[in-house]
């Protein structure tokens, strides 16, 4: 009579004599194959000291009592060997640890194999189609496995969306990623429904922008500036000098072009660069460099004390505090000391007005002709004191 189909258990023929031998055939091979458990998986040679009840699964090339079971589960019985050949489907766990195969194929394969193209995988938490990974946890570690670990979202067009979500209380607030293109773009939302985006990079590294970069030529608040904005590397149109004072309190670097038209420049025919320093809308100091253009003044100034701006004025440097003096109204408009020299002697100007005239040990025979007002001789004809305007 034909084994059992499956498990091949002899079966107990009608009228057979010694029917428990066909019985305890059977129910050996029951207690060998339910919940099996192997000492080992691909054992080749058997071991010195088997023990009754030991199943082996053999690998291709067992030797000794197992040669010629390749792939067959070897069962230790009292004084010898029962082999059985397992079929597809068929579970088996190695002893002692949670290693789980299942016969496929000719071999036993790891459950983990089995695992692929699964519908659904939640962890703690419930998965379902549209989130076919869910996880529930208070933190998830992705390590590397010997040097790099790189997590990879791919998106299938230009025009969809590969990004990372953030949410609080399951409502988005911030989202980064390739959001509808392919700039890496940070959006914020304050009520999860309205997005702006607030820095995008643009794909060739080229450009960034968004609400947090600043356009203008300064800023207004925190944010990021460009090349340009706040004055930084590019030219101020004419009106910011005239005009800084209306930014409110914001300090800032500022130039402008040589030409006409250039509002409250100090000198229309030259270029500058200057710093606007801001206490307030009405209360700032400005200073100004001429960048183009040969003579003085070099370095101006001026300032708002809250009653409108002052005007311009000369900061004087090692470069042209000497030299021709020149006044108009009592203000200095040249340099602020002046040496040389005429017929009758040496002369010494200041800013202010005084000169004094001297001819070493020789009297002066002749008042010098630009005197004006009182003159005053010191030490006989030899020294002379005035005014040179």
């Amino acid at each position: 009579m034909s084994p059992s189909p499956r498990l091949d258990l002899p079966y107990i023929a009608p009228a057979q004599a010694q029917k428990h031998v066909t019985h305890n055939e059977a129910l050996r091979r029951l207690d060998a194959l339910v919940q099996l458990c192997v000492e080992g998986f691909e054992e080749a040679a058997p071991p010195a000291l088997p023990e009754v009840g030991q199943v082996f699964a053999l690998g291709a090339t067992p030797t000794g009592d197992w040669a010629g079971h390749a792939h067959e589960l070897a069962l230790r019985e009292e004084s010898d060997w029962l082999f059985i050949v397992p079929q597809d489907g068929w579970r088996a766990s190695l002893r002692g640890s949670a290693d789980l195969r299942i016969w496929v194929s000719g071999s036993w394969q790891v459950v983990s194999a089995a695992r692929q193209n699964l519908p659904h995988l939640g962890i703690a938490a419930t998965a379902d189609d549209h989130n076919r990974l869910s996880v529930s946890a208070p933190a998830t570690l992705l390590n590397h496995a010997g040097s790099d670990h790189r997590l990879t979202v791919n998106k299938s067009a230009a025009s969809d969306t590969a990004a990372l979500l953030f949410q609080s209380g399951w409502q988005g607030h911030a989202e980064m990623g390739l959001t509808g293109n392919l700039s890496f773009t940070i959006k914020v939302s304050a009520d999860g429904s309205s997005w702006q985006d607030a820095l995008a990079l643009a794909p060739d590294g080229s450009d960034v922008s968004g609400t947090v970069v600043h356009a203008g030529s300064y800023a207004t608040g925190g944010g990021l500036m460009k090349v340009g904005a706040f004055g930084l590397g590019a030219t101020a149109d004419s009106a910011h000098l005239g005009q800084l004072g209306d930014a409110g309190a914001v300090s800032q670097l500022l130039g402008h072009a040589s030409g006409a038209g250039q509002g409250d420049s100090p000198d229309s025919t030259r270029a500058h660069v200057g710093l606007h320093l801001a206490r307030g809308s009405d209360h700032w100091a400005q200073i100004l460099a001429a960048v183009s253009g040969p003579g003085d003044p070099a370095l101006l100034w001026r300032r708002n004390d809250g009653t409108g701006p002052s005007g311009w004025q000369q900061i004087y440097d090692q470069g042209n505090v000497l030299g021709p003096v020149s006044a108009v109204g009592g203000q200095p408009t040249g340099a602020l000391i002046e040496q040389g020299s005429n017929s009758n002697g040496q002369y010494l100007r200041f800013a202010d007005g005084t000169q004094i005239c001297t001819n070493f040990d020789t009297p002066i025979t002749t008042a010098p002709a630009s005197f004006t007002g009182t003159v005053t001789r010191i030490d006989g004809d030899k020294l002379w004191l005035g005014r040179w305007f």
